[in-house]
């Protein structure tokens, strides 16, 4: 007999999850947000160091298959030590506002909380573990990919709103429907082997994630404002910069996460609200 969870069962229990998550107390709620971004910010941490070396113009793709492929760390610790991303949020909520679980106060609250603790806890990771310690500068582990930290950042910010918008619908879809695979099992390795295809998946194709987001375009700033950096890439990514990416990804992952993994799955398994 499978042990893993039937769809219906799995939407079921994130609606359960998405009740429960505005009830969490309000210093609890921040550490998890926080503890979130963070492990998103190991994830991109990685994936920059793992590929630093691999020039494209010699590894072709593969040079985008290692940054991707590492790049999952984030979210398995998210998912298996518990912590709370603002992406899943994006599911969870509207799916609990659906089976009236919690309302829309509860889930904009929710959305609100785990959004700036991620983006704190995004930012501390770029400062003080990607910057400070200067994995990025000359001696340190990923030194030969300098530029193509800064590079990532200057393209992130150059993006049209449009197409950062339709990326970010993308992204989501993927990492609402790895953390919805997830749930199909308590196993740690099931888990581990659930998420890993989608969010690499997402990052190989080049789709955008709001929180990985917080951690890449500062990073890149604070290296390529650094007076260590002698990268042949210059800085153009900006603070400002930061925001007008956010602004459409945010709204991408939004609708990727609410419309087409909670709304779409919540009604093909015909679920009904809550008495």
């Amino acid at each position: 007999m499978s042990t893993f969870k039937t769809s219906a069962e799995i939407i079921q229990t994130v609606c359960t999850i998405g009740g429960n998550k505005p009830k969490v107390a309000l210093v609890p709620a921040i550490i998890l947000a926080f503890l979130a971004g963070a492990y998103i910010g190991f994830g991109s941490l990685l994936a920059h160091v793992a590929s630093a070396g691999m020039k494209p113009e010699i590894w072709g793709n593969l040079t985008r298959v290692v940054f991707a492929g590492v790049f999952p760390l984030g979210l398995l610790c998210v998912v298996v030590a518990g912590a709370d991303l603002f992406t899943g949020n994006c599911m969870y909520g509207p799916a609990a506002v659906m089976h009236k679980t919690t309302d829309l106060g509860g889930m904009l609250k929710n959305w609100f909380i785990s959004y700036f603790g991620n983006l704190v806890g995004s930012v501390f990771m770029a400062f003080f573990l990607g910057h400070l310690t200067g994995l990025f500068m000359p001696g340190g582990p990923g030194a030969a990919g300098a530029a193509a930290v800064v590079n990532l950042a200057n393209v992130k910010c150059a993006m049209s709103f449009d197409v950062a918008f339709w990326r970010g619908v993308g992204c989501n879809w993927l990492v609402c429907l790895a953390i919805y695979l997830s749930l199909s099992s308590g196993d740690g390795v099931s888990k581990a082997v659930m998420i890993w295809p989608p969010i690499a998946g997402f990052v190989a194709i080049g789709f955008e994630h709001s929180v990985a987001n917080m951690t890449f375009i500062p990073l890149g700033i604070f290296v390529g404002s650094s007076a260590n950096y002698a990268g042949a890439v210059q800085l153009t990514a900006s603070w400002g910069g930061l925001v007008n990416n956010l602004i459409p990804v945010t709204l991408g992952n939004i609708v990727g996460g609410a419309i087409f993994v909670a709304m779409f799955y919540y009604k093909a398994n015909n679920l009904k609200p809550a008495e």
